[in-house]
């Protein structure tokens, strides 16, 4: 007689942007519980770190499935049957995942996959570095006389397909490699080149720095500066917001909600 073998679950828990203070209650009970961790690099790495600076005790196993830019230790095929493999022996599977699953993190072909071999999931959302890390540069990407809407895509995206002017901001992520690329494509329609633009390197991290200057500037700053990822960057008069931003942004952010 065949023995069918027990069967756990995966939980794909957003780990935000790599302060463990922004980990919610939700995602901490479930790496509490959990028996393995699958950990991304960015974002989830430094929560296990901070929360064991903290002097909590997490128990399970830490499986590293980190990707660097351009290099992926494990390939996302790989950990999609990892997840299974694990959740097949039995075990309570934490996927935990930089940001949000959701937002631009592949959890929805994980959980798909996980689905698809019978596998129980569960989602604990998370804080994106959409949001969050603009928000530490006192930068919002939405505000009352200054834009009224925001889209976030990543460097790898047709960016000429983003529509709007500086009113409609623009959050790009994982986008310093193609950033001279996208600052031409923006400069080029409604926003032109003196849209104001800022760069915030390693946001929640050791090396956290803000580059703020225009779309047909910010390539020779981000040089200048050896600008690096991880980075997060925004376009649009939002920028002017920012306490990192020069006055002659600041200027023009007034006569902006002042029309």
């Amino acid at each position: 007689m065949n023995r069918i073998p027990a069967t756990g679950h995966v939980t794909l828990v957003g780990a935000g942007p790599g302060d463990a203070g922004l980990l919610t209650l939700r995602g901490l009970r479930a790496l509490e519980g959990a028996d393995v961790i699958v950990a991304d690099r960015l974002g989830a790495r430094a929560v296990l770190d901070g929360l064991a600076a903290d002097g909590i005790v997490l128990t399970a196993e830490v499986i590293d499935v980190g990707k660097l830019p351009g290099y992926h230790a494990v390939p996302q095929d790989a950990i999609n049957e990892l997840l299974v493999r694990l959740a097949r022996q039995g075990r309570r599977v934490v996927r935990l995942k930089g940001g949000d699953p959701y937002v631009f993190g592949r959890g929805g072909e994980e959980l798909a996959f996980c689905r698809a071999a019978g596998v129980d999931v569960e989602v604990v959302s998370g804080v994106t570095s959409a949001v969050s890390v603009p928000a530490i540069a006192g930068i919002p990407l939405t505000h009352r006389g200054v834009a009224t809407a925001f889209t976030v895509v990543t460097g790898h995206d047709q960016i000429r397909a983003v529509g709007g002017g500086r009113d409609h901001t623009v959050v790009l992520l994982m986008g310093i490699g193609t950033l001279p690329h996208a600052a031409a494509t923006l400069a080029r329609g409604e926003r032109g080149a003196d849209c104001p633009v800022a760069i915030v390197e390693d946001g929640f991290g050791p090396g956290q720095r803000v580059t703020v200057g225009t779309l047909a500037t910010i390539i020779h700053q981000a040089a200048a500066r050896a600008v690096r990822s991880p980075a997060v960057v925004v376009v649009g008069d939002v920028v002017s917001l920012s306490p990192y931003a020069p006055e002659e942004l600041a200027l023009c952010e007034r006569k902006a909600v002042s029309r």
